[in-house]
């Protein structure tokens, strides 16, 4: 199928995508914080989302269209032959990004976007990570 915009105009809604400081990540940065948690973001030559550096933690939140959520992750029907390389090169991606971390001592953790709605759990994950990693 083909796309249903112009060249020009698939061009800027891409363009009007962000890397960094999406919504899901500020959400999160702004829980750690009102817990006191500090931490450094878009960190490193990985960009990880955010950093514990003194600690080698880092975590990434993922869109779940962006990175192939299991649960709400789909190919676009217009440009399929456009979507599907793209969306499994951004998983590859991640995949080799963590493995340099993990192989360089930094313990990875990864939110979905979707997680974030039970934002309690994922302060406890964070810091039973945390507490672990100190010990």
């Amino acid at each position: 199928m083909v796309d249903k915009f112009s060249k020009e105009k698939r061009s800027m809604i891409m363009s009007a995508i962000r890397s960094k400081d999406t919504g899901p990540e500020v959400i999160l940065r702004k829980a750690l914080w009102a817990q006191g948690f500090k931490f450094r973001k878009h960190y490193g030559s990985e960009k990880i989302d955010i950093a514990f550096p003194a600690v080698k933690i880092a975590i990434f939140v993922d869109g779940c269209f962006w990175h192939g959520c299991p649960i709400h992750s789909h190919i676009p029907k217009s440009n399929e032959n456009y979507w599907r390389p793209k969306l499994q090169k951004n998983m590859e991606r991640d995949k080799i990004k963590e493995n340099r971390l993990s192989q360089n001592g930094w313990i990875v953790i990864r939110f979905w976007e979707h997680e974030l709605v039970n934002m309690d759990s994922v302060i406890a994950k964070v810091k039973a990570v945390m507490e672990k990693q100190k010990s």
